[in-house]
């Protein structure tokens, strides 16, 4: 018999991403509609095992959708990496009447949902990431917005590389994955993009795509590089002394995790937060939401942390040809 609902608890964990309030008002929301008390858990699991947990209703997330950032903070909790840590979580929820628990972010935040659920609490993870590094899913929040935002800085760096006749490094956040840089490589126009998932440390490639641009009488460059791959001021450094050509070096860093979620970051993650609760309510446990093919769906997280994700091979063979 599936287990019975009655409180679900809500809690962001890792690194923060544009639209996660959105997904906490949907589960919200949904939730109370349904007929279940709610709790949010502050500070991801660090707060779960600080027992730093509130009750929310539907003021709590009155005009947040708009919102960067997350209204319930985040953390990361070394703690819950153990078996002792992972025990009192499950009984820190059982103590406040919490019997399932929506948890948002990344890839470890759902190793944690994962060992919770082992221990007797249901869980479901909604991917929330602006580095799309989740292998079940096509779209995780956070990453459209942190690709615009990474946009227009990358615009308004190519006006002042341009005025300088300059080759611009530009660094773009995403941890080990490359699909940030990919994504701005190609709305940017970039002569090169750098992606952890094909880069093979060979630079003099890039130094001649640029000497190339420029006997075609290309007079400024951008060079798009992935955090993975990073030493974004050495490789400048390297370029201005083998080409002559001033070459800076732009990380644009934090800014990429911020702001007001895009249009598409705001109804996905609550299309996600609100069938978090519906797979709550059906008595599932140790699922994650995805979107895959055009659809919204869900998977065991087994398998989802089991899954390998790769960058578009379209794209990435698209960004070569249209550079030339």
């Amino acid at each position: 018999m599936a287990k019975e609902i009655k409180t679900i608890g809500v809690m962001t964990s890792g690194g923060d991403a544009p639209g996660m309030n959105a997904a906490i008002r949907a589960v919200v929301r949904a939730a109370l509609s349904s007929g279940l008390q709610v709790k949010g858990i502050r500070r991801g699991y660090a707060g779960l095992l600080e027992e730093d947990i509130i009750d929310m209703h539907t003021m709590s997330v009155t005009d947040i959708v708009q919102r960067g950032g997350t209204i319930l903070f985040t953390s990361r909790c070394d703690e819950m990496r153990t078996p002792e840590g992972q025990k009192r979580a499950a009984e820190v929820c059982r103590k406040h009447g919490i019997d399932g628990v929506v948890v948002i972010g990344g890839d470890g935040s759902f190793r944690g949902a994962q060992k919770l659920s082992e221990n007797g609490i249901n869980t479901v993870g909604i991917p929330g990431t602006i580095d799309l590094d989740i292998a079940c899913t096509e779209y995780t929040i956070g990453f459209d917005t942190a690709c615009n935002t990474a946009m227009e800085a990358i615009d308004k760096v190519r006006d002042t590389s341009a005025s300088h006749e300059r080759c611009s490094i530009i660094e773009v956040m995403g941890r080990t994955a490359g699909h940030i840089a990919l994504w701005c490589g190609i709305s940017n126009g970039s002569e090169y993009v750098m992606v952890p998932e094909r880069y093979d440390n060979d630079e003099e490639e890039i130094i001649e795509k640029i000497l190339s641009k420029r006997r075609k009488g290309k007079k400024h460059h951008i060079v798009v590089n992935a955090e993975g791959i990073g030493r974004s001021h050495e490789l400048a450094k390297k370029i201005e002394e083998r080409t002559g050509i001033e070459t800076r070096a732009t990380v644009i860093g934090h800014i990429q995790r911020g702001g007001n979620p895009s249009c598409r970051d705001r109804v996905y993650a609550s299309a996600m937060g609100a069938l978090a609760v519906d797979i709550l309510i059906e008595g599932k446990t140790n699922r994650v939401v995805a979107f895959k093919e055009g659809k919204f769906c869900d998977y065991d997280i087994d398998e989802a942390l089991n899954m390998t994700k790769d960058i578009d091979e379209l794209l990435y063979s698209m960004t070569r040809r249209l550079s030339r």
